[in-house]
């Protein structure tokens, strides 16, 4: 995990750099509600996260933020009908790390995928894990990479979906570990912990928001988290590197996105309210709890970020051979 990146001087500094917003502008927006367009089923880490970030912002602005999940097709129709909407910052779209993996999943995209949406910011930047139930056999990483070697076409591994995140982060673990496995993909990321839970799969990787309700239930364990260091939450949990994987460093993160011609003004508000909510106690509590760390990153240096991940995702589909829908 990129230590520059989680610095809470950066969060420091993101607040101040949008700190300057001209008092008309703060004033105007928000005037009127704020949808936010999380393109999955409701119960996943990109669901859960902006569910509790939009509460802040309103708590912050006085005006409501409130989520619409609309599913379907990778995150696509719901990221298609943000790119649609004006570009006045009352429709927002919100994503995680898939969003960078669209471009090596489908041949082409119902928006101009470079163009039509803005990166907005990124935060609560979440580790991904390895994940079985709390009843699996497997009580470490090296356990079930070596029955996975030992008994070829045994395990499988579920995920919201082909070309989701957790689908390319398996897979890029697989490259890293020697780990085999089949995947099984379902409708959405709270769908297949349901089939994990279920026996139906064998284990799953999911970013730590996503699955910290079945931990503390008891009803899931964690092998593995990625990152540089053990989490706060999880203390007893090792970290790739500590369990034999040092190659797989994949961290997740929720963010928003709005359509193109969205003015400046309004961008910076959102982008000073967002590093202001990631900087409150409530989140940063929040965050630790979920096994996440509360980080922003804006503008570019999300733009950046966005363009890295790709290059990731670009080389693994390339392992992967996928044929694009």
């Amino acid at each position: 995990m990129n230590p520059t990146l989680f610095s809470p001087f950066l969060l420091l500094a993101t607040t101040l750099a949008y700190a300057p917003v001209g008092a008309l502008a703060q004033a105007a927006y928000p005037g009127k509600p704020v949808k936010i367009v999380v393109p999955y089923p409701p119960g996943g880490a990109v669901d859960q996260v902006t569910r509790r970030i939009a509460q802040k912002l309103t708590e912050q602005t006085g005006q409501s933020f409130f989520v619409e999940n609309k599913a379907g097709a990778t995150g696509t129709i719901g990221a298609s009908q943000v790119a649609r909407a004006p570009g006045d910052g009352y429709t927002l779209l919100a994503n995680d790390t898939t969003y960078s993996i669209l471009p090596q999943v489908f041949k082409k995209l119902p928006w101009d995928y470079a163009n039509d949406l803005v990166a907005v910011a990124g935060f609560n930047f979440a580790p991904t894990a390895v994940v079985v139930a709390s009843n699996s056999p497997f009580k470490t990483l090296g356990e079930l990479i070596a029955y996975s070697q030992a008994h070829q076409g045994k395990l499988n591994y579920g995920t919201g979906g082909a070309g989701t995140m957790p689908h390319f982060a398996t897979e890029s673990l697989k490259t890293a570990s020697g780990l085999s496995a089949t995947h099984v993909p379902y409708k959405g990321a709270g769908e297949a912990t349901m089939a994990l839970l279920g026996g139906s799969i064998d284990f799953q990787i999911a970013s730590t928001p996503g699955v910290m309700g079945q931990v503390r239930g008891g009803k899931v364990r964690l092998l593995a988290v990625s990152g540089d260091q053990r989490l706060k939450a999880l203390p007893d949990v090792p970290t790739f590197a500590q369990a034999g994987a040092p190659g797989y460093k994949v961290v997740n993160f929720t963010g928003l996105w709005a359509p193109k011609g969205t003015p400046d003004a309004v961008l910076q508000v959102l982008r000073k309210n967002i590093a202001q909510a990631m900087a409150s106690a409530d989140i940063q509590s929040f965050a630790d709890d979920l096994g996440a760390v509360p980080s922003v990153l804006s503008g570019q240096a999300f733009a950046d970020k966005l363009k890295s991940d790709a290059r990731l995702w670009e080389s693994v589909a390339g392992k992967l051979g996928m044929d694009k829908q």
